[in-house]
């Protein structure tokens, strides 16, 4: 299990993520314009603890809400272990931050592949059983498509296609846009999905076997920009999308898109992670 191997530290400075009492409230629709997570209040701890039914965690709303609030404000200061395990002990109704918490973790934290691997695998599962039992909630399908999708890309893109994973990474993110169509992290999902695959196997064969289309790619990632401006992801997979559908002759615009995501001022750890991707990639 990925909690018992080593969880390397947040290596920025975490004091302005650190979101206090009432603070973590004010800034939650900044910090979570891209994953449309609703605010966790008793109302909607409430709520979770209905329609999880017997998956639910044995707590009253109130506790519930205290230990969400608490587990989401463990990930924006990047104490993603802390995040991780709070969001597992709440069962599927947690899933949406433990998920979340392992795989920034995983991506930028973990050098190892095969470990790399075996936690995205392990976030997969965990939304897995969140779909299962909140199937109505968008980020149980997100977090599906984000750790199967990271998996599938620690794998290659050929063999996540031959093993039918991108099928499922489309098919979660549908389901994500259809319960939230303002969500900005599927859409680049999406957007990534579409140009792998045709940067892989090619628009023909992309589009006629995947739906795999250079337009979505673009649309996707478009919709993501206009609705998160100041995130720095929407902006460093822009110029990813930029340089698997264009190569060398969109390269200029690419470094432009790493240039904006690297000026931005992170509001969290995650997006402080992301920054300084941005940076490492323009230097």
């Amino acid at each position: 299990m990925a909690a018992k191997t080593a969880w390397a530290a947040f290596p920025h400075d975490a004091k302005p993520f650190a979101y206090a009492g009432d603070a973590l409230k004010k800034a939650w629709p900044r910090l979570h314009a891209g994953d449309c997570e609703p605010w966790p209040d008793d109302k909607r701890a409430a709520a979770l603890l209905k329609a999880a039914g017997k998956a639910a965690p044995k707590l009253d709303a109130p506790a519930l809400a205290a230990a969400l609030q608490e587990a989401w404000r463990a990930f924006h200061r990047g104490d993603f272990k802390a995040a991780f395990d709070a969001g597992q002990a709440l069962g599927p109704v947690g899933a949406s931050v433990a998920v979340k918490a392992l795989g920034i973790h995983a991506t930028y934290l973990v050098e190892d592949e095969a470990e790399k691997l075996k936690r995205f695998e392990q976030g997969a599962k965990l939304a897995e059983a969140a779909v299962k039992a909140l199937p109505d909630e968008a980020n149980s399908h997100y977090r599906h498509a984000f750790a199967l999708g990271r998996y599938s890309q620690g794998l290659s893109i050929a063999k996540a296609l031959k093993d039918g994973i991108a099928g499922k990474v489309r098919a979660a993110l549908d389901a994500t846009l259809e319960r939230a169509p303002k969500h900005a992290e599927a859409h680049t999902a999406l957007a990534l999905y579409h140009a792998e695959i045709v940067n892989k196997i090619g628009a023909m064969i992309g589009g006629l076997t995947y739906g795999a289309k250079p337009a979505a790619a673009e649309s996707h990632i478009k919709t993501a920009l206009k609705l998160t401006p100041d995130s720095p992801i929407a902006h460093v997979e822009h110029g990813n999308v930029l340089l698997l559908l264009h190569g060398d002759k969109q390269e200029d615009a690419a470094a432009a898109a790493y240039e904006k995501a690297a000026k931005l001022k992170p509001a969290d750890a995650m997006e402080a992670l992301d920054v300084a991707y941005a940076r490492s990639e323009i230097e």
